[in-house]
């Protein structure tokens, strides 16, 4: 019991610890840094949406306001199965805009994969309806491109959180963000922001049908063929936190039954050689797949190592890891809390974060093909 515990432990802080040093000591020993410079390259944004007839006008005035030279810049807007999105798209009136109608609904990846071969500029920027965009974000990520050595790059998004929960949350991103940096100056981050990133047309493959994670499918399949992804930590999308642990949690589950989705669908994933980024992948995806069920064995083991009369550093491990936990159910039944207090969030957010991986390996073993569009709070009508 007490190897099990040592090495579930060893597991869960090289995850969330381990990891990120790992990174910062190869940036630090072996940096790449992106040859950014300004450049105005031809750039086709791809949209797909469904079932957001109150969001997608917005949207398409967001994206045709975007700082960036209107003739080089078009958008396409894939409708997956809803006329009343397509409805309220052609109502805004611009020669920049293409509308495309596809039925019956099959899911995003499906309409990316319809609507790629119609678009021939040199950049896709891809985007979702929910988030805005920053007007000067085109031109951020257009910048990377001018080294030769990218083939994608991804903006940044941030939560504008008002309450305790998004507040949680909005730490995590901030983690997430350091971490992409950290990956970016070693080499290269293993995924994309959905709601902001663009990738040289050339490079870019349909991704298959029923694909959730699209936003890392793309991506992947670039780095694949030897590209760095990068991240462009000042072009930014904005959108609103979660209001409370269910929502987030729902939004969470469906992204994380996307990363089995990804392991059943291409296996070479988890292979260190068989992929340019597994190693990463494993560090920065699949460990924190395994996490939740190292955090089990951990409190499993400790709690007989303690009964069967273990050291008093045992009973320290427990004492802590049950404050932990308590602290955690506290911030969640009791937003003030984790408004007012910084570990209550932190506890908080990482109990959802693992509870959540845990059921989302229940919900692709139930599920396996849930590739159309659900409602979240945090990304409604964008996946």
């Amino acid at each position: 019991m007490g190897i099990v515990f040592w090495l579930a432990a060893c597991v869960v802080a090289f995850t969330y610890a381990g990891y990120p040093l790992l990174m910062a000591v190869r940036a630090a020993l072996g940096a790449r840094p992106v040859a950014s410079d300004p450049q105005l390259p031809t750039i086709d944004v791809l949209l797909v949406a469904h079932g957001a007839a109150g969001q997608v006008a917005a949207k398409l005035r967001n994206l045709l306001a975007l700082d960036y030279p209107p003739e080089r810049l078009r958008v396409t807007l894939a409708c997956d199965g809803c006329n009343d999105t397509e409805a309220a798209a052609r109502a805004v009136d611009s020669p920049r805009l293409r509308v495309l109608a596809f039925h019956p609904r099959r899911g995003k990846s499906a309409c990316i994969a319809d609507a790629l071969p119609r678009l021939d500029a040199e950049l896709v920027l891809f985007t979702d309806v929910r988030q805005r965009i920053d007007p000067g974000a085109a031109r951020l990520l257009a910048a990377a491109f001018a080294d030769p050595g990218v083939g994608a790059a991804s903006g940044e998004l941030v939560l504008e959180a008002d309450n305790g929960y998004g507040r949680g949350i909005d730490a995590y991103w901030r983690y997430e963000k350091l971490l992409r940096r950290l990956e970016t100056a070693s080499g290269s981050i293993i995924g994309a922001t959905g709601a902001l990133y663009a990738a040289r047309r050339a490079l870019v493959s349909p991704p298959p049908p029923g694909i959730v994670l699209d936003d890392m499918w793309i991506p992947l399949a670039i780095a694949a063929r030897g590209h760095r992804i990068v991240f462009v930590p000042d072009a930014l999308a904005y959108d609103r936190g979660a209001v409370d642990s269910a929502s987030e949690e729902a939004r969470k589950r469906r992204t994380l039954a996307g990363n089995y989705q990804l392991l059943h669908r291409w296996p070479a994933l988890a292979l260190p050689g068989a992929h340019p980024l597994a190693l990463r992948l494993w560090g920065h995806k699949w460990l924190r797949l395994l996490a939740p069920w190292c955090l089990l064995a951990m409190l499993a083991s400790n709690a007989w190592l303690v009964a069967a009369g273990a050291s008093e550093l045992y009973l320290a491990a427990l004492v802590l890891q049950l404050a932990a936990y308590a602290l955690a159910l506290c911030a969640r039944m009791r937003p003030a809390l984790a408004a007012a207090w910084l570990p209550a969030r932190l506890c908080g957010a990482f109990l959802s974060l693992n509870f959540s991986a845990l059921l989302a390996l229940l919900d692709y073993l139930r599920n396996p093909d849930a590739h159309l569009w659900r409602t979240t709070q945090l990304g409604a009508a964008s996946r």
